[in-house]
Order: structure tokens, then sequence, then C-alpha cells
């Protein structure tokens, strides 16, 4: 499966800090959270997240954007509250302009989704929890040792994240994915670079083992997905027992899989996007069977069309011939079973293109 061309755009939250989001594909729209240390442009070229990508942005509109401080957003931030992290994400889905839509919060991405979720209950359609927790690990009742053990690691993170061979930042990316093949790894701990600077990596631990969003999961009232590797060494396995119990609609999907998030190559990853799929909105199956089949370019004829474009004013935007893009709007109304051109303007705005 190819990887969808993704958008990039910005938008502001609520103390200023500026969040880069992307969008792929068309349909129901899907909302993924910020997950650990992730870079929008390194993400979806990595045999770790492109997977991902390429399932859910065939046949949803798929929007990601970067936590605060990380990746393309910006990297200098004071605040790494929970409060924070949620406004981040709320700004993301107003500068896309959705009104309702599903939300998926892998790792720690989850505790934000849950209190976002608890706190605008008419905008969640679906909840999907994939590797996550509502409570960081500093609020699991740690051991003194199990504090001693998280300032540490937080402390090699400082001294050790910089480094273009650290064998520190190789034993980090294998308690993520113990499982991983070699070029699945190197492109963890290349993502990892890449994402932010030793001391902000250190902030953002520190405040990732201090989330609690545990307060919120009583307060979730949409059906919710929670998906949990049997063996995850990262979060616990009784953490993600611990939050389907706690939300009153919430399935819980066991995986088999010693990592923390499935990856591409194993049978957790094809049981986890099996499960995802059967739980969106059926319009996301619907667009994906009647839109699955357009081309890059298509797509984007497509989503002009849906904005309400003529021949010309597209064939100027994209640099064509009026000719060539006759030729595509003929292909595009045979893929997507439409007679005239409005009925292709709806079929297009309903699986989410032209917004």
């Amino acid at each position: 499966m190819a990887a969808p061309d993704q958008q990039i755009h910005f938008a502001r939250s609520s103390d200023g800090t500026r969040i880069a989001y992307a969008t792929t594909g068309a349909g129901y729209p899907l909302v993924m959270a910020a997950h650990w240390l992730g870079h929008l442009e390194f993400d979806w070229q990595t045999p770790v997240f492109k997977p991902w990508i390429e399932q859910l942005g065939a046949g949803f509109r798929l929007i990601r954007h970067d936590s605060r401080g990380c990746g393309l957003s910006d990297r200098e931030v004071e605040r790494t509250s929970l409060d924070s992290l949620v406004d981040d994400l709320g700004a993301v889905v107003d500068a896309a302009g959705l009104e309702r839509f599903a939300l998926f919060g892998p790792s720690q991405g989850g505790a934000v989704s849950i209190a976002y979720a608890a706190r605008h209950p008419d905008r969640v359609s679906h909840l999907i929890l994939c590797g996550a927790f509502a409570r960081g690990v500093l609020q699991r009742d740690p051991s003194a040792e199990q504090r001693d053990a998280v300032e540490a690691m937080i402390r090699l993170i400082e001294l050790g994240w910089g480094e273009p061979n650290s064998a520190f930042l190789q034993l980090f990316t294998s308690q993520f994915f113990p499982d991983a093949s070699l070029p699945q790894m190197n492109a963890f701990n290349a993502i990892q670079r890449a994402a932010t600077a030793p001391r902000m990596a250190a902030r953002l631990a520190r405040a990732f083992a201090e989330l609690d969003a545990s307060a919120f999961l009583a307060q979730v009232n949409c059906p919710t997905l929670v998906l949990h590797c049997n063996g995850d060494s990262r979060v616990p396995y009784d953490e993600g027992r611990r939050i389907a119990a706690s939300i009153g609609q919430a399935r819980f999907v066991p995986l088999q899989s010693r990592n923390h998030l499935p990856l591409e190559g194993e049978p957790a990853f094809a049981a986890a996007v099996q499960a995802i799929r059967a739980f969106l909105p059926a319009s996301g199956a619907t667009s994906n069977a009647a839109f699955g089949a357009l081309s890059g370019r298509e797509r984007e004829i497509l989503d002009l069309l849906a904005r309400g474009l003529d021949n010309a004013q597209i064939a100027a935007r994209l640099e064509l011939s009026e000719k060539t893009v006759r030729n595509n709007i003929s292909r595009i109304f045979d893929k997507i079973q439409a007679e005239n051109r409005p009925q292709a303007i709806v079929r297009a705005r309903e699986a989410g293109f032209g917004r």
C-alpha cells in the first residue's frame, strides 16, 4: 500500500504554542493524538509508524499532530501539563474544522484523549486507545525503587539522547519494541533523535510520567475500544485492563505481542487494524471502497472539485492542461460511480474531501 500524501498545517494552542498537524486520506475524520516524541515528517517514512498511517489513512481522513516540544511543533515550551496537551489537541481539531470525529490515543496520547473525550462528549464519536495509560508511572503508587529508576532514566536521557550511536538510546528503543527488526529499531532511534533535544526529551519524559487522567475515565460516555499488548513492558497490561474496566462503553481487546504498539509483520498488527476498522463508523469502510482506488493526482483533483473549483481553476492550481483535468475527472466519476459533477461533489464532501 502506498503512503498517502500528507498536508502539514499549524494550529495555535491557548498559550500561543504552535502545534504542527498533518492530514492524509479522506473519509470519516479520525484524529490521532500525539505519541511519544513523534515527528510528522519522519513518522510516515519509517517502518515503525508508516504502516499505521497507511492503514488508518485508507478510508478515513487521518489527522495527526506533533506534541509540543517535538517535531515540527514549537520546540521550546514552558507548559507540559495534561491541560496544555489537551488544549493542543483541541486547537488542532478546531483548526482542521472538525465538528465530530473518532479519536485514537496511543501511548501517552491515551491520557490526553481520555481527558478530551470526557470534556467534549459532543465532539468525540468513538475513542480508540492502544498501549495507553491513564496514569503515568509516577501516578501508579510506585515504590522507592521505581521512583529511583524513573529519575535515573530521565538523567540518562539528558546525557545520552543526542549521541548518534548512543547505547542508551538503543536500550530505550528495545524497551518499546523488543521484537522489532533491525530496520524498525534503527528507524525508531532516528525518530527520537530528530524529534527533540535531550533537555526537552527529559522534560517530556518527566511530564508523561506524572500525567493522571484517571479522574476522567468514568466521564467518558462514547463507545471505546481499548487495545493492549499482553507483553508490553513500557505500559503494564493491567493499566489497559484498568482503563477498559473504568469506561462504561469500553471493549477490551488483548493483543499477543511484547511490543508497546504492534508492528507490521506480526499478527498483532493485523489484529489491531481489523479491530479498529470494525469498530469505527461504517462510513469509513464505505469511503474506502468508493475512493480507495483513486490515485494521488485524482485525489488532489477531487479535493479541488469538492471545493467548487471549475476545470480551468483546477488546471491552473495544479499546473495541468484542461484536457488532463477533464480526463482525470472522467476516471474519477467512473471510480466513485458518479453520474455528474454535482453528484461527485456531494459524494466527495461526504467522504471528507474539500474541507
